[in-house]
């Protein structure tokens, strides 16, 4: 490991990091510190070509959240030529095993995409190469469209290496305006901007468009690295196109589950619902259900997200997390927060031990009741009232410390990797968006394993169907 001093700014904190918490891969510390705070790319690794399916390397689709530091038109060449869905780290000065880290462009972050004198692509820190860079190959899908020339990356994005495909069919939300919206969360500003800027990006996505989508992975995608699908948008607090909540997205879900029997995992995040609306999520075939918790704290749940707190309730939340166990199974609910903005200013903790004691008072209270929540790194969007006031997030310290308080609930409460997420562990993980999964002992396999077989069958029903 290269020695450093202070004055060589973040690898000093990087590896002061790695050495206090050494239990922690190293691989999830540099994760962490690109997720919270973004990376910059060179010309040198930026594509040749503004156009979406011609080139080599997979572009970001933006599938939901901006998950950038700046807005498009701050981003320069990075908005025109975009750069990859993700980046997969090897090697280099700490030896790095397999790391798959979702793209957040920063063009301020110390953390530097370039090629070096031979043409092959690191990540620079300080001004060191510090690792290889790999980037997500174009996928054959990508290169298809829909009968009315949409691309399948705008209908059927995929991420975590092509592991899930992402499907926000909803690109707005009705919790509108500083006294509804998320203060963290830019879903309304990211539709805005793409619309802005003359960017496909469809509200609404039609059924019949997202089956045509899934029909052409279906097709080209022939080693099944697709194995599971999420279905997501925005909060619905009144009707869209006539339906609540349960119904418009279980549209979806009903309607792929009849054409692909089994051949991808089903998952929808949506808010905490009555029961019975649950209930009609798994009557329409969904298999894992996130209702998404954001914060623990009442007091940041309150002021982080005013429209949930307004129409919901926080302990109403809970409780329908709960109440959802009898439905889908304790092992198949897995509520997301939102790592980081804990510590937001103004109103969140002041100190790393304040933080990480409220979020594993969470972790507690759904472990305890059999339930796994998952986290997403907090990247700190520009036009987000929080991301305005945050703009560096949260202490790395407090990510690192999360994953050891994570790690830590799983064992105390017995636990295993949820299932949905692919494989665990350090050089095995493919989810990208935190750092969990990395963490994670990399022996907890049954689940993996079972996903891997179960899609198995998936793919072999899927083609005996089109044959």
């Amino acid at each position: 490991m290269p020695t450093t001093s202070p004055q060589e700014g973040r690898t000093a904190l990087v590896e002061d990091l790695m050495e206090r918490f050494p239990h922690i891969p190293r691989e999830a510390v540099i994760k962490e510190d690109l997720l919270r705070g973004g990376m910059a790319f060179d010309d040198s690794a930026l594509s040749d070509t503004a156009d979406e399916a011609s080139g080599d390397v997979k572009p970001k689709s933006y599938f939901i959240f901006s998950f950038d530091h700046r807005t498009l038109p701050e981003l320069g060449e990075a908005a025109l030529r975009r750069p990859p869905e993700e980046i997969v780290l090897t090697g280099g000065a700490y030896d790095l095993r397999r790391t798959v880290v979702s793209v957040r462009v920063n063009p301020d972050s110390p953390y530097r995409v370039r090629a070096g004198e031979d043409g092959s692509l690191g990540l620079y820190l300080d001004g060191q190469r510090i690792a290889d860079v790999g980037l997500p190959p174009m996928p054959d899908y990508y290169r298809h469209t829909l009968a009315n020339g949409k691309s399948v990356m705008e209908v059927a994005p995929t991420i975590q290496w092509g592991y899930l495909i992402y499907l926000t069919v909803f690109r707005v939300c009705q919790y509108f305006g500083a006294k509804e919206e998320c203060q963290y969360c830019d879903i309304n500003h990211n539709w805005r901007q793409h619309k802005a800027a003359g960017r496909p990006y469809t509200g609404v996505k039609p059924v019949e468009e997202v089956l045509e989508g899934l029909q052409i992975i279906a097709d080209h995608d022939t080693l099944g690295a697709s194995r599971a699908y999420t279905l997501t948008g925005g909060s619905i607090t009144s009707q869209v196109q006539g339906k609540d909540e349960a119904d418009f997205y279980g549209m979806y879900a009903k309607a792929i589950e009849e054409r692909f029997p089994g051949r991808w995992t089903g998952k929808v995040v949506a808010q905490a619902l009555p029961k019975a609306d649950v209930q009609r999520f798994h009557d329409y075939g969904i298999k894992i259900y996130h209702p998404n918790f954001e914060v623990w704290d009442k007091r940041l749940f309150e002021l982080h997200c005013p429209g949930k707190e307004r129409y919901v309730g926080r302990e109403e939340w809970h409780r329908r997390i709960l109440d959802s166990r009898d439905v889908f199974g304790a092992r198949n609910v897995i509520p997301n927060f939102v790592a980081g903005i804990e510590m937001a200013e103004p109103f969140g903790f002041k100190t790393v031990d304040e933080a990480i004691a409220s979020t594993t008072e969470g972790l507690d209270f759904f472990m305890g009741n059999g339930i796994t929540p998952r986290f997403t790194t907090w990247c700190p969007e520009p036009t987000t009232p929080l991301g305005r006031t945050n703009p560096a997030g949260a202490p790395l310290e407090y990510h690192i410390r999360l994953l050891e308080a994570y790690r830590d609930a799983m064992e105390r409460h017995g636990l295993s990797s949820p299932p949905g997420y692919g494989p665990p562990g350090a050089g095995n993980a493919v989810f990208s968006v935190s750092s969990f999964m990395d963490t994670l002992p990399a022996d907890a396999t049954i689940e993996a394993n079972a996903e891997t077989a179960e899609s198995a069958k998936g793919v072999q029903g899927a083609q005996s169907v089109r044959a």
